[in-house]
This record gives C-alpha cells, sequence and structure tokens, in this order.
C-alpha cells in the first residue's frame, strides 16, 4: 500500500510539475509576444509627429471657416498620443496635463467659433509647447505656424460648424 501512495504521489508530483513548465513556457511566450508589441508601438516621437501635423492643419481650418475640421483635427490629435498610454506611461500624463489645461482655451475658440479667441489662444499653445520641449531637454525641436498646412489634399475654405463632428 506504501509503494502505492508513493507511485501516486510521484506521478501527480511529475503532473504538477510539467503544467507548471507548461504554464511557465506559455508564460515566457505570453510575455515575449507582449514585448514584441510593446517594441511594436510607437513611442512619443511618431504621435507627436501626428499631433504637430494635426495642430498646424487646424489652424488653416479655423482660418478658413471650416470649424469641423479644426474641432476634428484637435479631437484626433489628441487621440493620436494613446499609445503613449501604454509605452511612456509616466510622460503620458504630461501629454493629458497640456492638453486638458494649457491647449483647453484653443478648444474652447473652435467651439464658440471665435477665430480672434482662436488666434490667441493657438499662439499660446505654441510658446507652451516650445517650452515644454526645452524643458523636457527637446529644446531643438521649437515649433512655429507654417505658412501653409501640412496637409495640401484637404479643404481648408468649406464652411462648417464645430458641432458638426461626429461624436
Amino acid at each position: 500500500m506504501l509503494k502505492k501512495c508513493v507511485q501516486v504521489l510521484a506521478v501527480t508530483g511529475l503532473i504538477v510539475a510539467s503544467s507548471s513548465l507548461c504554464v511557465n513556457a506559455a508564460g515566457a511566450d505570453i510575455q515575449k509576444q507582449i514585448d514584441g508589441i510593446m517594441g511594436a508601438l510607437p513611442k512619443f516621437a511618431v504621435p507627436m509627429r501626428e499631433v504637430g501635423d494635426r495642430f498646424q492643419n487646424m489652424y488653416f481650418a479655423a482660418e478658413g471657416g471650416n470649424w469641423a475640421l479644426a474641432s476634428y483635427m484637435s479631437k484626433y490629435m489628441d487621440k493620436a498620443m494613446n499609445p503613449a498610454k501604454v509605452t511612456k506611461p509616466k510622460e503620458y500624463p504630461d501629454w493629458k496635463a497640456f492638453y486638458e489645461g494649457d491647449f483647453s482655451p484653443v478648444n474652447k475658440a473652435i467651439a464658440a467659433e471665435d477665430m480672434a479667441a482662436f488666434t490667441k489662444a493657438y499662439t499660446a499653445v505654441i510658446t507652451s509647447c516650445n517650452e515644454c520641449h526645452v524643458a523636457m531637454g527637446y529644446g531643438f525641436i521649437q515649433l512655429k505656424k507654417l505658412a501653409a498646412p501640412v496637409d495640401q489634399g484637404i479643404e481648408y475654405k468649406l464652411s462648417s460648424k464645430a458641432a458638426d463632428v461626429p461624436k
């Protein structure tokens, strides 16, 4: 009887050990996949490039009376930074604070369709961006308002309301 108990315990131990190895192997494989995905996601520079392009286009949309396009550019400028929630979790709160704080007057001016307020807020944001770049060690990146929109394939002078953007 004792011999049978020892055999059962030995077999049980082997099963537990092998299942643990499978779980660890699967866990390592899953971690490798997660690391691969994390490595492929854009960090801050790639989304920031989209942010910059949308920011520039936003001005020309507002200037042209295409307030829906200006609002759309702002909305997706913010969403472009979503990968940074995962890839740069320490830096993302800085972006969120900027968009909800310093950038807020731009969004309010778009919603009000007020070009004078928009221009003032937009110009202040350029200063804020440049100060942030310096503070983060990227002082060599200095934003300026372009003479023409980045994307020439959009009609900026299409009359629209800021509220026209689908939710």
